[in-house]
């Protein structure tokens, strides 16, 4: 029996009729008839009904297990009983007063208690959100302009994020030494793109050479800890280390990109699991089990600059559905062993994967962490997105 005829016997053939119907109604209204490019694929575009657990269910009735959990966010399951519950009860007291409330106050208290490091947070709405502001602080309090980020890490959807993530050529990134900075899509202004310093991560010898030419020029760098768009790859050995010593050396902050990471890893998030303390961190999806929970936070000094030397605002910053969300979220991390059973369940479709691909003898490596792994089929080790 051939690889495709035992596929077909295996697989069936996933009904389409609906969600057709509904792809061509959305293209009438919604670009690619989504409201995200990444969601856009054309006639396979799926459009869906509801979830639960880790399973959800198409418009047309299809049912698959949900590997991605909304790229993310839904950390405890769809519809989780819990937190559900908790944000109803806490909503009809009143969504959004552009007033603090309890509920936003508790949720980065939460924060501050899971991380052990972060002095001050403040709530945003979405990932993007929290990494523009963490960057726009970073600016002000050392009052430099340059930011390095890493070739294929992605932070966002704002202007200063979308820099050196995905070529459609390698090529493009220019030369290994001397990495180009390239804008992912037009309408990115070249003066903000030329404030984004790319550099190839887990290469801390050319981070040296840079911070030795242009250190007086950068407030920070932003990481993600680990590569989390591109399979998830790993530091090496000792790499944070080495960088968080070498931004203290020449007096530039360390933001750590914590919207995937975050509260995933370790109750700590990445900083916790790698044993660094940075300057800033931003975080987002697992805080909210899919609510629009997401925070920024670090350093009082360098929080300092807030509230009467930077803006920052949000009319839904800290809005009660996502605070309560936040609120319950977290508390269920922190009391339970919810990550434990999530890591567990990580390495357990591994050994899943490996019982499928080993009689196959194809060349494959593991990447990533067990609660957000990758799989690349090669013999090579991975270190860098190119």
């Amino acid at each position: 029996m051939t690889t495709e005829s035992a596929a077909s016997q295996t697989t069936p053939k996933l009904k389409r009729e609906t969600q057709s119907k509904m792809y061509r109604r959305a293209l009438e209204t919604l670009p690619g008839g989504t409201n995200s490019n990444f969601r856009a694929w054309g006639d396979d575009t799926i459009y869906v009904d509801r979830g639960e657990g880790g399973m959800v269910w198409d418009l047309d009735g299809n049912e698959y297990v949900d590997l991605r959990m909304g790229y993310g966010p839904v950390i405890l399951g769809h519809g989780d009983e819990r937190v559900d519950d908790y944000v109803n009860e806490r909503m009809r007291k009143g969504v959004s007063f552009s007033l603090t409330s309890e509920d936003e106050l508790r949720a980065m208290e939460l924060v501050k208690e899971l991380t052990g490091w972060v002095d001050q947070a403040r709530m945003t709405v979405s990932g993007t959100e929290a990494t523009m502001h963490a960057m726009r602080i970073a600016r002000a309090y050392t009052g430099r302009d340059k930011i390095v980020k890493f070739e294929g890490q992605y932070h966002g959807v704002h202007d200063y994020a979308l820099i050196s993530v995905a070529p459609d050529n390698m090529a493009e990134l220019g030369d290994a030494d001397a990495p180009v900075g390239l804008a992912w899509g037009r309408g990115i202004p070249d003066a903000v793109a030329d404030t984004i310093i790319p550099a190839r991560y887990n290469d801390i010898d050319a981070l040296r050479r840079m911070f030795e030419v242009r250190g007086e020029e950068i407030a920070a760098i932003i990481v993600e800890p680990v590569l989390g768009n591109a399979q998830g790859i790993m530091p090496k050995p000792g790499f944070h280390k080495a960088m968080r010593a070498l931004t203290e050396e020449f007096g530039i902050l360390l933001i750590f990109d914590e919207v995937k990471t975050g509260f995933r890893f370790a109750k700590g998030g990445a900083a916790e699991f790698f044993g660094i303390t940075p300057d800033l961190a931003t975080y987002a999806k697992a805080m909210g089990n899919g609510y629009p929970a997401a925070a920024f936070g670090g350093r009082a000094e360098v929080m300092s600059v807030l509230p009467d030397k930077v803006s920052h605002g949000g009319t839904y910053a800290g809005n009660r559905v996502a605070a309560a969300a936040a609120v319950k979220t977290l508390s269920i991390i922190k009391d339970t062993n919810a990550l434990e059973v999530i890591h567990a369940t990580g390495l357990r479709v591994q050994d899943g994967l490996r019982e499928i691909l080993n009689p196959t003898g194809l060349p494959y490596r593991f990447t990533g962490h067990p609660s957000m792994f990758g799989i690349m089929f090669t013999d090579v080790e991975a270190s860098e997105y190119r």
